[in-house]
């Protein structure tokens, strides 16, 4: 089993040094405008919890987020998740994600590299790009040349995250999107379903979890609770492939995550935030 991340979580995204590019800006279209928080996040994992007769007895592991980027340069992430999963039904896993993605400013353009290596042996890379307008085009270059096409809108990552703080900001409770994010064989969109509660902006209660989150600017910070569920993409009544529980901060940082994969689920405590300092020459409206 190869543990993934939601694409809420990518929003923590990637260094300067990316090995992709940027590609052509995109302009903010006014000071209102969402503006994520260039970082680096180290989240360390645990079971929180395990049912079923293949219970899984133990969890240890690591989720590493770098994010850079805005409007008009796109947005850069890296991402790598190690997760040691042990049971003494099915035997003891251990997988190793790494996940670079570049997203273009205005979310019409994405490209995507993945590699996954399961108890040491590496799966063949998932390579490609991928665009959206009225319908989605993806082009893969690996694990093998192929391109295939889903109708509709279709939602990036990064804008999907975005999207959420859009509408937690103006009061709403739901939002549903298609989201693609170029993850598994490249090949999936997903339905998904967020659920978004009340804000606030109190200090966090529990003294274990999340220290960086409760100093500096984040301390007084609004946040929302979210439930973001995960669907094959069809018709009908569905159950979740996985759902992710976190709290969204206006900036895009994300706490208190909650990975519910079914039979077990996992926490995630954010014990590392480095925020990158603002570039005094950054030009705030973005303009070419």
């Amino acid at each position: 089993m190869r543990l993934r991340l939601a694409p809420a979580l990518f929003l923590l995204a990637a260094m300067p040094g990316s090995a992709m590019a940027a590609g052509p800006a995109a302009p903010v279209p006014n000071d209102a405008a969402i503006r994520l928080a260039n970082h680096r996040a180290v989240y360390d994992l645990s079971l929180a919890r395990s049912e079923g007769t293949r219970a899984v007895e133990g969890v240890r592991g690591r989720i590493v987020i770098d994010f850079s980027g805005d409007a008009c340069r796109g947005y850069t992430m890296q991402t790598r998740q190690v997760t040691m999963l042990n049971s003494g039904e099915s035997g003891d896993r251990t997988s190793d994600l790494r996940s670079t993605t570049f997203e273009n400013g205005d979310g019409k353009s994405f490209r995507f590299r993945t590699t996954t290596v399961l108890n040491n042996a590496p799966s063949p890379a998932v390579d490609g790009t991928a665009e959206a307008a009225d319908a989605l085009k993806v082009k893969l270059k690996e694990p093998k040349r192929d391109q295939f096409q889903a109708e509709g809108a279709v939602l990036f990552p990064i804008h999907h995250m975005i999207r959420l703080i859009e509408a937690a900001k103006a009061g709403e409770t739901t939002v549903s999107a298609k989201v693609f994010d170029g993850s598994d064989d490249g090949r999936k969109v997903y339905d998904t379903l967020a659920i978004i509660g009340r804000p606030n902006a109190a200090p966090a209660a529990d003294t274990e979890r999340d220290k960086p989150l409760r100093e500096g600017d984040h301390g007084g910070m609004r946040r929302w609770p979210v439930t973001l569920s995960y669907f094959t993409a069809g018709a009908g009544e569905r159950t979740p492939i996985y759902t992710l529980t976190f709290d969204l901060y206006e900036d895009g940082v994300s706490g208190r995550l909650h990975l519910d994969y079914g039979d077990f689920a996992i926490d995630g405590n954010l014990t590392r935030l480095d925020l990158a300092k603002a570039d005094p020459k950054a030009d705030p409206t973005c303009k070419k």
